[in-house]
C-alpha cells in the first residue's frame, strides 16, 4: 500500500455500535480529545452508550436490520453529525465491506482494514481458499458456492460426521451447528441459514470436519498504511459453550517460545497476503501434538482484546485510530512487550440451567467489582437497564491481570465474588466454577472443556435446603423494616413501597426462590434473633460460628448469596398463584423475550414428542420450540413475525385421544 502524503484529521468519531464495546471506544476517544458520536435503536434510548456519548442520534427500529445494520443510516449520522470518522465496533457492520466501501465514498475514515481485504477473509470459504493456496494447514471441508442441500449433504458423506455447519460472512456461534448425523443435516441447515441472514444478512454457509478436543488459539495482528505488520501475540480461547467463547486469556497456557512464533509470523504472512491495515485476528485450532489449522480472520477488533492490551500495556483502539489517520506503527516486532498473564471472561445474560439459553428483562441489581491495580471492566450497562431480547446477550466483561496465571486467575475469582447481578438469570456463578476448576488451574484447556466437566460446571438444581429459607426469610423480614426507617432519608431502604414493619415475635410469610415455595414461620425470643442485617450483609451466630451472606434488597426482591449463587426471593401469594395455574393448562410458553420467525404446525396436527412446533429468535439465536409429549396442536396463540414476552402462551396441546 502507498504510504498517505499527510495525516488525516478525526476530531469526531462516530461509534456505530452499541453496549460495551461503544462505551470501551468512546473512553478512548475522549482520551485522545475526540467527541463521540452514538447512534442508537428506538429502545436504545436510554442505553449507557447513548448517555456517554457527546452527541446521540436515533436511527428508529428494534431489531438490528431495522437500526445498526442499516449503513445509509449510519453514514447519514456521520455527516449530520460532523464526524470525520467511523468506528464499527464488532459485530453488525464491523466486516461488511460493502459498507466500508460506503463510508469512504462518502469521505469518512472507517476504522476497519480496506474493504478489500474484508472482502478476502470476511467469507470463510474465499478465505480458506486463498490460505490453501498459500500452503496453510486447513480442515477438511467444502467452501464452495453451491448452497443447495444436496451439495453440502455429499460434502458432509465425504468429510464424513460429524461434521460443523459456519456461516461463512459471519462468527461469534451465530449461524453455527454441529450435525452429528445425516438425519439431522436439514432442519440444521435451514436454522443455521436463517441465524446468518438474521445476524449477518447473509446467509451462505460452509461445512467442515468437527475436529474433537482442539484448542482455539488466535493471534493479534496489527497494520499500519505504511506496509508495517506485526503480532501481539496470542489468546487461548478454548473455554466455549453454543461454539463462542466465555473465557479468554493471554498468553496462550503452554505454548513454546518456538509455537508461538511459528503461530504469529503465519497470521503476519495471512495479513500481509491481503494487503490488510488495522486490528484483525488470525484464528487458528491447535492439536495436541503442537500442528495448527487456519480457521478464519476476524477483520475487525474482538471482544477479547483487552487481554492483549493487558500483557502489552497498549491500547489497540487509540492504534486503530492513529493507523487510520495514516500514522505508522510505533514499535516494531521486536519491541512488542510481553508482561504477566490476562484472564477475561464475559457476564452474560442467559440461563446456564437451560443450554444457555439467552435471558432479557430489568436489570435490579447490577455491582461491578471494586477498581484496583490488574482488574478491570468493561461494560454498557448500569442498574436499573433493560436487556433486550434482539442483541447479543453479553453484559460486560471482567479482566483480570497478574504477574503469573495463577494470580490472574484469584485475582478475577475475587472480581467474581464482588460482582452481583440480579432481575435475570445470568452466567455468574458458572463464570465462578469455572475458574475454580481444577482443570482450569492447572491450564488443561481445549473446547471441549465445559461438556467433559459439566456435573461440576452445571451442577443440576437440587431443593434448597430449610438453613436457606431461615436466612432468606430473616432477611426479608429484617429489610422491611430497614426499608421504612425514617431516620435516614438517603437510606436505600427509607422507600416504603407498600411493606409493613414487623416487630411480632412469630411471623409467617410465604417465600419463593428458583421456582421453589416454601411456608416459614420465624420464633423470636423476647424478640431478639440469631441473625442481624447490617447495611447489604445477613450475618448468622450459631454457637461459636459467626457466618454471613450478601442480602441485597430491591424493591419488593431480595437477592441472597448462597452456594456461590446469587438468588432472587420473593413473597408470592399462594391463592393468586393457585388461580394462575389453571389458566393455559397443556400450553407452551415462550422461554423468553423474542420474535417468532417460524410456526411448523396448525390447529388439528397431530405430533409426536419432541417435535418442534415454533421457532423463536432471540439475542440472534433460533430456538425451537418442541413438544414435552406426543399430542394434538389445539390452538396457536402467536403468527410469525410477532413479538413475544417471557411467558406468553405460544402454543396448546392436548393429550390424544385413545
Amino acid at each position: 500500500m502507498t504510504a498517505p502524503s499527510e495525516f488525516k484529521s478525526i476530531g469526531t468519531l462516530l461509534i456505530a455500535n452499541r453496549g460495551e464495546i461503544a462505551c470501551r471506544v468512546m473512553r478512548t476517544a475522549k482520551e485522545l480529545g475526540i467527541k463521540t458520536v452514538a447512534v442508537h435503536s428506538a429502545i436504545d434510548r436510554q442505553a449507557r452508550h447513548v448517555r456517554e456519548a457527546d452527541i446521540a442520534i436515533d436511527l428508529g427500529g428494534a431489531k438490528p436490520a431495522d437500526s445498526y445494520l442499516l449503513g445509509d443510516k449510519i453514514i447519514a449520522a456521520a455527516q449530520a453529525s460532523g464526524a470525520q470518522a467511523i468506528h464499527p465496533g464488532y459485530g453488525f457492520l464491523s466486516e461488511n465491506a460493502a459498507f466500508a466501501r460506503a463510508v469512504e465514498a462518502a469521505g469518512l475514515l472507517f476504522l476497519g482494514p480496506p474493504a478489500s481485504a474484508m472482502d478476502a477473509m470476511a467469507s470463510k470459504s474465499a478465505a480458506k481458499a486463498l490460505m490453501e493456496l498459500a500452503a496453510v494447514p486447513l480442515v477438511p471441508g467444502y467452501h464452495g458456492e453451491a448452497q443447495d442441500l444436496e451439495t453440502f449433504r455429499a460434502a458432509s458423506s465425504v468429510i464424513g460426521y460429524p461434521v460443523l455447519l459456519k456461516a461463512a460472512a459471519g462468527g461469534g456461534g451465530k449461524g453455527m451447528k454441529v450435525v452429528e448425523t445425516e438425519a439431522q443435516l436439514s432442519e440444521a441447515l435451514e436454522s443455521a441459514q436463517r441465524e446468518a441472514q438474521s445476524a449477518f444478512g447473509d446467509s451462505r454457509m460452509l461445512v467442515e470436519k468437527y475436529v474433537l478436543q482442539p484448542r482455539h488459539v488466535e493471534i493479534q495482528v496489527f497494520a499500519d498504511q505504511h506496509g508495517h505488520c506485526l503480532y501481539l501475540h496470542e489468546r487461548d480461547c478454548s473455554i466455549q459453550r453454543r461454539h463462542q467463547k466465555v473465557v479468554e486469556e493471554a498468553p496462550a497456557p503452554g505454548l513454546s517460545p518456538e509455537l508461538r512464533r511459528a503461530m504469529g509470523e503465519a497470521a503476519v504472512k495471512a495479513a500481509q497476503a491481503i494487503g490488510y491495515v488495522g486490528a484483525g485476528t488470525v484464528e487458528f485450532l491447535l492439536d495436541a501434538r503442537g500442528q495448527f489449522f487456519f480457521m478464519e480472520m476476524n477483520t475487525r477488533l474482538q471482544v477479547e482484546h483487552p487481554v492483549t492490551e493487558a500483557i502489552t500495556g497498549l491500547d489497540l483502539v487509540a492504534w486503530q485510530i492513529r493507523v487510520a489517520r495514516g500514522e505508522p506503527l510505533p514499535i516494531t516486532q521486536a519491541q512488542v512487550p510481553l508482561m504477566g498473564h490476562a484472564i477475561e471472561v464475559r457476564l452474560y445474560a442467559e440461563d446456564t440451567e437451560q443450554d444457555f439459553m439467552p435471558a432479557s428483562g430489568t436489570l435490579h441489581l447490577y455491582q461491578e467489582p471494586a477498581a484496583g491495580p490488574g482488574r478491570r471492566v468493561d461494560s454498557g450497562i448500569v442498574e436499573g437497564d433493560s436487556v433486550s431480547p434482539f442483541y447479543d446477550p453479553m453484559l460486560a466483561k471482567l479482566i483480570a491481570w497478574g504477574e503469573t496465571r495463577e494470580e490472574a486467575r484469584l485475582r478475577l475469582l475475587a472480581m467474581l465474588e464482588e460482582t452481583a447481578v440480579g432481575g435475570f438469570k445470568t452466567n455468574l456463578g458458572f463464570l465462578k466454577r469455572v475458574l475454580a476448576h481444577p482443570a482450569f488451574a492447572a491450564a488443561e484447556l481445549d473446547t471441549g472443556f465445559i461438556p467433559r466437566h459439566q456435573a461440576q460446571l452445571l451442577p443440576p438444581v437440587s431443593e434448597l435446603p430449610s438453613e436457606f429459607w431461615q436466612l432468606a426469610g430473616e432477611a426479608m423480614v429484617q429489610s422491611e423494616v430497614a426499608r421504612i426507617r425514617s431516620d435516614d432519608p438517603h437510606s436505600p431502604w427509607s422507600n416504603n413501597g407498600g411493606w409493613r414493619s414487623v416487630t411480632a415475635q412469630q411471623v409467617s410469610l410465604h417465600l419463593s426462590c428458583q421456582g421453589q415455595r416454601q411456608w416459614l414461620r420465624l420464633q423470636r425470643e423476647g424478640g431478639e434473633s440469631s441473625y442481624q442485617l447490617k447495611g447489604e450483609r445477613i450475618y448468622h451466630q450459631h454457637r461459636d460460628k459467626l457466618t454471613s451472606h450478601s442480602a441485597l434488597r430491591r424493591g419488593d426482591a431480595l437477592f441472597i448469596e448462597w452456594a456461590g449463587e446469587l438468588r432472587e426471593v420473593r413473597r408470592v401469594d399462594p391463592i393468586a398463584e393457585v388461580e394462575a395455574s389453571h389458566s393455559h393448562q397443556g400450553g407452551l410458553t415462550a422461554p423468553m423475550n423474542g420474535s417468532i420467525v417460524r410456526i411448523l404446525v396448525e390447529v388439528g396436527q397431530a405430533v409426536e414428542a419432541g417435535a418442534a412446533l415454533v421457532v423463536l429468535e432471540a439475542m440472534k439465536m433460533e430456538h425451537s420450540i418442541r413438544a414435552p409429549q406426543a399430542g394434538i396442536v389445539k390452538a396457536l396463540y402467536c403468527g410469525e413475525g410477532e413479538l413475544v414476552s417471557e411467558g406468553t402462551a405460544l402454543v396448546e396441546l392436548e393429550e390424544q385421544p385413545a
